[in-house]
């Protein structure tokens, strides 16, 4: 019997049911998340959460209408900025990036889609996965995009400073997905403010890059950037729901994609 359309999880698919599913334009998403230091409130998981999370409503929400279908999630990534911090797991560029091409080569080896959208979870990803895509769709004909959720959020956050990691908008999303994982007693304002300047230059300057890292002094005390402590399940909910609906348009423009490609 052929699961219902409502099932989209390929990892629920029995062997046989895989080819009756799916085909050549379905969508398959995969989220990445990371195992890494999120400050003293936030769980090492909280990019997995938040990228598996996010996925799971956007299939949920356009699963019927675009053809959508959940991966499984690969959990660690890029963290080296973290590294410091006990508990923190981090691949090489090199490791990271021969894991997905064969995770590419075996999609299209076992799954008939041709269509892939990544969720991405973790910022440190972005520079690896922007290139990683152009590989995917020369190597493998697997036409790609990524999805970095909080910046195609079209929500105000209306942070009085810069809101890096660990801050108001990623704590605020945990408090909606996951608030019994949320370490409340550990949210305070931060006693000695991050030097914005050395943030704006070191992290959000786009004529230069630098190897940031999460426990320099100029930019956090505690491993967080941001202000965890004006946090919200309200703007999270928010963040989500915006992410939800802006992930239709991405899903579209994708197929038009894959329909120029043929």
């Amino acid at each position: 019997m052929v699961r219902p359309p409502s099932v989209r999880s390929v990892g629920e698919l029995t062997s046989p049911e895989v080819p009756q599913c799916l085909q050549a334009t379905s969508i398959l998403c995969l989220p990445i998340g990371a195992i890494e230091q999120h400050g003293a409130h936030l769980p090492l998981d909280t990019d997995v959460v938040v990228a598996e999370e996010l996925t799971r409503r956007i299939v949920t929400r356009w699963g019927d209408e675009l053809d959508l279908w959940q991966l499984p999630t690969v959990s660690i990534s890029l963290s080296r900025e973290h590294d410091w911090a006990p508990g923190t797991l981090s691949l090489s560029i090199q490791n990271f990036v021969s894991l997905l091409r064969d995770l590419a080569r075996n999609i299209v080896r076992a799954l008939p889609a041709r269509n892939l959208v990544i969720v991405n979870g973790h910022g440190g990803n972005r520079g690896v996965l922007d290139n990683l895509i152009h590989e995917l769709r020369g190597d493998f004909a697997l036409n790609a995009c990524v999805i970095h959720p909080f910046d195609l959020a079209k929500v105000d956050v209306s942070a009085a400073g810069p809101d890096v990691h660990g801050g108001r908008s990623e704590t605020s999303v945990m408090l909606a997905l996951a608030p019994q994982r949320v370490r409340r007693e550990a949210i305070a304002a931060p006693t000695h403010p991050p030097d914005g300047d050395a943030i704006a230059a070191l992290v959000f300057d786009r004529g230069v890059s630098f190897p940031w890292r999460s426990d320099d002094p100029r930019l956090t005390a505690s491993g967080a950037i941001g202000e965890a402590h004006a946090a919200s399940r309200e703007l999270g909910e928010a963040i989500i729901g915006s992410v939800v609906e802006e992930a239709r348009g991405v899903l579209r423009r994708l197929l038009e994609n894959q329909r120029l490609m043929t």
